[in-house]
């Protein structure tokens, strides 16, 4: 379950480095930060522009426990066959579903007006991203980290860690996941807050561009996928697609 990744030690932390980058982008994060970033923006500017930042540390805490725990627990369990495909069609779904709420919500916003992203779970705790302490804000990024997707990336990546060198080099493969995703969820706090603060007909296009990229992203790896789950025979060679789909959004 585990052969998609590699087995030497500065390869694996590589692409683990680049799935948390990776997984900073996942629309959820991004409608997420967007929240708290626009909801602190005028009462608290500094936790307005690091929303991202506090939000990844609550979230990346979480995914190191579970790597640590996975991995101590890893000459004795086995991860059940079952949780690689359906991690996988799990995946496949959500993305389908968020890039094509990312696009409608493109073409529902007034041109003049800034797109906010959207995500599946951000509309179900909406009020999470109406928070304003620091603390506070990384608990709201460990709760979103406990769901099928993000653990199931966790728990794999442990395992390829744990074989690889030990439960202390899972323990670090799940900060440097957290590092990577702490980048890009960082880069979209800031990035928000850029546009709040200009407000004008350049920020309201970028955030559209940014809207259409996300939508088109999310429904393309989803089409790619469902054609990876469908015919095996496919050989595709993108390194990052591959984890990603195997290991879960």
């Amino acid at each position: 379950m585990t052969e998609s990744l590699p087995s030497d030690v500065f390869a694996l932390a590589t692409v683990v480095f680049l799935l948390g980058l990776r997984h900073g982008f996942d629309p959820d994060h991004l409608a997420v930060i967007d929240g708290l970033t626009r909801f602190n923006s005028g009462s608290r500017p500094r936790v307005s522009r690091w929303s991202g930042l506090l939000f990844s540390a609550g979230h990346g805490l979480v995914v190191t426990v579970v790597a640590v725990a996975v991995a101590t627990m890893a000459s004795t369990w086995r991860v059940p066959g079952w949780i690689e495909p359906i991690g996988a069609w799990l995946s496949i779904a959500f993305l389908a579903a968020l890039g094509g709420a990312n696009l409608m919500a493109v073409l529902r916003t007034p041109h003049d007006e800034i797109v906010r992203i959207s995500g599946l779970r951000t509309r179900a705790f909406g009020r999470l991203t109406r928070v304003s302490h620091p603390v506070i804000i990384a608990a709201v990024g460990a709760a979103f980290a406990i769901s099928f997707d993000t653990l199931s990336q966790a728990v794999l990546f442990s395992l390829a860690g744990a074989n690889v060198a030990g439960w202390i080099f899972a323990a670090a493969l799940g900060l440097i996941f957290t590092a990577g995703m702490m980048a890009t969820d960082a880069i979209n706090g800031l990035w928000v807050s850029g546009l709040l603060l200009r407000a004008d007909r350049r920020a309201a296009i970028a955030s559209r561009v940014l809207s259409s990229a996300i939508g088109g992203l999310a429904l393309a790896i989803a089409a790619l996928g469902a054609a990876r789950q469908l015919h095996p025979g496919i050989d595709v060679q993108i390194e990052l697609v591959g984890p990603t789909l195997g290991l879960g959004v």
